[in-house]
């Protein structure tokens, strides 16, 4: 139809609009304490004084020897026979204003960038491989500096899915609280909910 916007633009415009209610819903959810999502507590190593073991990054089990994952959680992008798993992160990171609350962060995301989210949440960009992006919030950040969150991209058969896995590198009070934790879970599950509904969508034109 002549003059109808493109799906690309049509999505971000919808993207933004959501972007500040999702903010003040998770915001509300992860109140008071610094957060953390684990239903078990994170300690650091006998010896160590409280310090993170080095390759916190890499996951749990390369912090703290064999933490479980605060959260991981696996959703369907559809059916999209003609992209491949490195497309759609590729469009992602591409197209950063496609992240629920991608906030001042730039349009294109590259390893070691560091910008704000909505609310002035700082976060780093630790490592875009070829299907997966994984970033951590810093200093600043509502939910406490030392969360790493990653966002692996798989397909198969023509399915595509995004298992989006967290884990923090110290132990904060939310750790330690039934209801922060799993208002916190819940809190990721619908924001993470979110951009994989968008995804879905934009996989298309990937």
């Amino acid at each position: 139809m002549p003059g109808a916007p493109p799906v690309a633009t049509f999505t971000r415009a919808a993207a933004r609009r959501v972007s500040a209610v999702l903010l003040a819903v998770s915001l509300l959810l992860f109140a008071a304490p610094p957060a953390s999502y684990g239903d078990a507590p994170l300690l650091p190593p006998p010896g160590s004084g409280g310090a993170v073991t080095e390759g916190c990054g890499d996951g749990p089990a390369s912090c703290h020897g064999g933490v479980r994952w605060l959260y991981r959680y696996n959703y369907s992008l559809g059916v999209h026979p003609f992209t491949s798993a490195h497309d759609v992160r590729r469009q992602l990171t591409d197209n950063f204003w496609l992240f629920p609350v991608s906030g001042g962060c730039p349009a294109r995301i590259r390893p070691a960038d560091e910008c704000d989210l909505l609310g002035g949440n700082p976060v780093r960009v630790e490592a875009v491989g070829d299907t997966d992006l994984q970033i951590s919030t810093l200093p600043g950040h509502d939910l406490g500096d030392g969360l790493h969150i990653r966002f692996a991209f798989t397909r198969t058969f023509g399915f595509h899915y995004l298992v989006v896995s967290a884990w923090q590198d110290r132990p904060t009070r939310c750790t330690e609280s039934v209801w922060c934790g799993a208002a916190s879970r819940a809190g990721a599950w619908a924001l993470w909910k979110v951009l994989s509904g968008t995804l879905a969508v934009t996989a298309y034109a990937a």
